[in-house]
């Protein structure tokens, strides 16, 4: 019993730094705690990577309302921009999710990394 209780409790812990640590760069960087999340899930926590990427947006969820609500006191949002964005978001979260049942998790590795190697070259050099 005592080896159970400190296996979960390790894990616990784990999965609490994890999120303590995407919250920090979700609001810093807004939202950017994902690309936290789906590597930790899938490499620290061992969970299969299409279950990864949908609670990684359950969490962003979380604590994306709970950094917009600093960023809403301190009147940071551009309201129009937010809102028709949303929007598309909406209907782009809904096919996104629809093909992520069809794409193989080889192609959505490949697809994730050539983003991130696109908006760093981005950030660093235009």
């Amino acid at each position: 019993m005592k080896v159970k209780i400190n296996n979960y409790c390790k894990n616990s812990i784990k999965k609490i730094l994890i999120g303590l640590f995407a919250g920090i760069i979700c609001g810093l960087f807004g939202t950017g705690g994902g690309m936290i999340l789906v590597p930790s899930f899938i490499y620290l926590l061992k969970i299969e990577p299409k279950k990864a990427r949908a609670t990684s947006l359950f969490c962003m969820l979380i604590m994306v309302i709970a950094s917009s609500f600093f960023y809403y006191k301190n009147n940071y949002i551009k309201w129009d921009t937010g809102l028709l964005c949303a929007i598309g978001g909406i209907f782009g979260g809904y096919i996104g999710a629809k093909l992520l049942k069809k794409v193989p998790d080889y192609i959505l590795k490949i697809i994730f990394i050539i983003f991130i190697l696109y908006y760093a070259f981005r950030m660093l050099f235009l």
